[in-house]
This record gives structure tokens, C-alpha cells and sequence, in this order.
């Protein structure tokens, strides 16, 4: 106890700490390893999906060895300087805050912060830029289902209409999404891309899907009792498939006009 009839001072040496930086060093190695290991992601069938993943797996690397540090130091804390008996009416030791290490713990964390975030900013743009040959495709959801238009397509240079999307790979898609009634969120999860379809406005995602393959199409935003059914598919076929496509729907829609 204390002269003052407070709780005897513990401070920790430096020695003290050697083990529990050991002990943060292996888990944030073991962790950072788990997290990389993991396979998160459905298949990348898009030129976004890579950037987005490995901006993923920088986020791993970099949050990992930070929730293992707070939660050690907090769980060593907790044991080094917990209530002893017979301390249960005492007051602790009088401890004075540190202006340099309140300027390391705040500034370290701002200066990682900025780095992530310019990081994400330059991928971000980067995999939105936009490309002059790029097909565009209207999206329109509404309670449960999605429907696709392709403007310019149909029988006298009008839009044509089609329940299942049919892309080319290789060539940028300009979706314009749409909705009729609720929010909705047009997701394709092996594109990595996804964005709100909301009533009187028009949103844009650009994409370029590049691995042939059908891939689900799923809304992202809680919309109703269907929600979970509001579900379509993508088609990414080859260029000359994807034409053969056009031209089916376009007879198709000859003959019923």
C-alpha cells in the first residue's frame, strides 16, 4: 500500500513489456496470415475485381496488427493493474497524462488513416474511369425483379428490353440504374461493383467484365417481403456470341411488334 493509503504504485518496467510485444508480434503474424489466406470473394470476373481485392487484403494487413495491439494492451492492463483484496476502498496511484505519447497514439493513427483512404481514392478512380467504346446498358429494379435495356439495340433504333443481361467480356459496361418504386441496389458479386437504385434519380457503375460465365445478380438493399428473390442473372459471353444474342432479341421483337 502506498504512504498516502492508496494502491501501491505497479508501474511496468520496459523488461515487462518484451514478452507482450512477442506475444502481439506472433498473433499479428498469425492473423494477418488467416486473413490472407481466407478465401473472402466469390470468382473475379472483372478488371475492378483485382484492384479491389488487394485493396482488401491491405486493409488486413494494416487493421489486423492494430485490434491485436489494442486488444492486448487492454487485456494486459486489465490483469497488471486490476483491483487487489483489500484495495476494494482505496484510491490508485496518482498517474499524469503524457502530452508526447497523447501526440504519438493520435498522430500514428491519423497518419495511417490519410494513407488508406488516398490509397482507396486512387484505386476508386482509377477503376472508374470511363472508356469511349463502352456499351451501356439501363437497369431498372423494382419490387422483386430487374429489368435491362439496352438503348439504341431494338427494331427502329429503340431501346430493347430483356429479363436476363447479356454482356460481352472484354468491353466496359456503362450501367444507368434505375428504380421504379422502392431503393434498391444492383450487386453482381464477381464484379465487386454495386450501386443504389433509387426512384427519380439515375446512378452509373461502370464495369468491365472480363472471365465468360454466368454470375448472379442480386439486389443489395432490403426492399420488401421479396427481397431475397429479387434476383437475376449476368451473362459474359464472347463478342460474336454477344451480337448473335443482340440479333435473336431483335427478331424476337420484330415479330411481336
Amino acid at each position: 500500500m502506498a504512504p498516502d493509503g492508496g494502491v501501491a504504485d505497479r508501474r511496468s518496467g520496459p523488461t515487462q513489456w518484451v514478452p507482450l510485444a512477442i506475444i502481439a508480434t506472433v498473433a499479428s503474424a498469425l492473423g494477418i496470415a488467416l486473413g490472407l489466406l481466407i478465401d473472402w470473394f466469390p470468382i473475379a470476373a472483372s478488371e475492378q475485381a483485382g484492384p479491389i481485392d488487394t485493396l482488401w487484403d491491405v486493409l488486413i494487413i494494416v487493421s489486423v496488427p492494430v485490434f491485436v495491439l489494442v486488444t492486448t494492451s487492454v487485456l494486459y492492463s486489465v490483469y497488471r493493474w486490476k483491483m487487489r483484496p483489500g484495495e476494494e476502498e482505496l484510491d490508485g496511484p496518482p498517474v499524469h497524462g503524457s502530452t508526447r505519447l497523447e501526440i504519438i497514439w493520435t498522430a500514428i493513427p491519423a497518419i495511417a488513416i490519410l494513407a488508406l483512404v488516398s490509397y482507396a481514392y486512387v484505386i476508386l478512380t482509377d477503376i472508374e474511369e470511363a472508356k469511349a467504346d463502352a456499351l451501356e446498358v439501363r437497369v431498372v429494379g423494382e419490387q422483386f425483379a430487374w429489368s435491362f435495356y439496352y438503348p439504341g439495340a431494338g427494331p427502329g433504333g429503340k431501346e430493347l428490353l430483356s429479363k436476363q443481361l447479356y454482356v460481352p467480356a472484354g468491353r466496359q459496361i456503362n450501367f444507368s440504374i434505375q428504380s421504379k418504386d422502392v431503393i434498391h441496389d444492383f450487386w453482381v458479386p464477381a464484379f465487386r461493383m454495386k450501386i443504389d437504385a433509387v426512384r427519380g434519380i439515375t446512378t452509373h457503375l461502370r464495369v468491365g467484365p472480363k472471365r465468360r460465365g454466368d454470375y448472379a445478380v442480386v439486389c443489395a438493399e432490403l426492399c420488401g417481403l421479396g427481397h431475397s428473390t429479387m434476383r437475376s442473372t449476368v451473362h459474359v459471353v464472347e463478342p460474336a456470341e454477344y451480337e448473335k444474342w443482340l440479333a435473336e432479341q431483335v427478331r424476337k421483337a420484330e415479330e411481336a411488334a
